[in-house]
């Protein structure tokens, strides 16, 4: 479905200018979108290849993943297919703190049940969900160990969720990943002695002052 490669910062040689009006793409040059699975790329142009020998040439959008320059090569005719869209907006992210900041997930307590689940949230591609396996194996990791591959997996997830984050917030890489953060500390990852407080203000006895009643007697 696409070409992965690795390529220098800035190489455009040989690549097109996007046209805005083929299959319906409105992405433009240096645009910012959204490639599931490896979070926010930069629209680096367009370029007609033949890539199976058929002697036909299909046009591709060459996109460049934010985080570590991967070059990407897209069939416009599948782009809503792959699920490439535009990044979340300003006004979304107060939906995506919501789902971050959500207390208690339920997550299946089965390994290979829990596993499947996330991949597939992450193969969609929606933030809210991307943002969902995020949550949800930051609680895991918080009451028990997770495995390698989930690891791997929660990893890779906050990365693709940051790298949305930061040019929804015209930010640094560090400030939206202190964004993060904060939205799952409300939630799942609230500092303990925060939530020590909150329960010895609620076990704690009301206290009376004996002098006061000595007078009142």
């Amino acid at each position: 479905m696409f070409e992965s490669c690795r390529g220098r910062q800035g190489t455009n040689r040989g690549i097109d200018p996007p046209n805005p009006y083929n299959y319906g793409v409105d992405f433009k040059k240096d645009d910012i979108v959204i490639y599931p699975q490896h979070g926010a790329c930069k629209v680096k142009g367009t370029k007609k290849q033949d890539f199976f020998g058929t002697g036909k040439k299909e046009e591709y959008l060459i996109l460049e993943t934010i985080i570590n320059e991967m070059t990407l090569r897209v069939p416009l005719a599948k782009l809503d297919e792959v699920g490439v869209r535009p990044p979340v907006s300003p006004d979304e992210l107060e939906d995506l703190v919501a789902v971050l900041s959500k207390a208690d997930p339920r997550v299946p307590s089965n390994w290979s049940r829990r596993f499947k689940n996330h991949q597939e949230k992450l193969k969609s591609g929606d933030v809210y969900q991307v943002a969902e396996v995020v949550r949800n194996l930051a609680a895991r990791n918080r009451d028990a160990s997770l495995s390698a591959a989930e690891r791997t997996m929660y990893e890779r997830a906050r990365t693709n969720l940051i790298s949305e984050i930061q040019p929804a917030r015209k930010c640094t890489k560090e400030e939206a990943e202190e964004f993060l953060n904060q939205a799952l500390e409300k939630g799942v990852l609230k500092p303990a002695k925060v939530a020590k407080k909150k329960v010895e203000a609620e076990k704690k006895p009301v206290e009376t002052d004996d002098a006061d009643l000595d007078d009142d007697l």
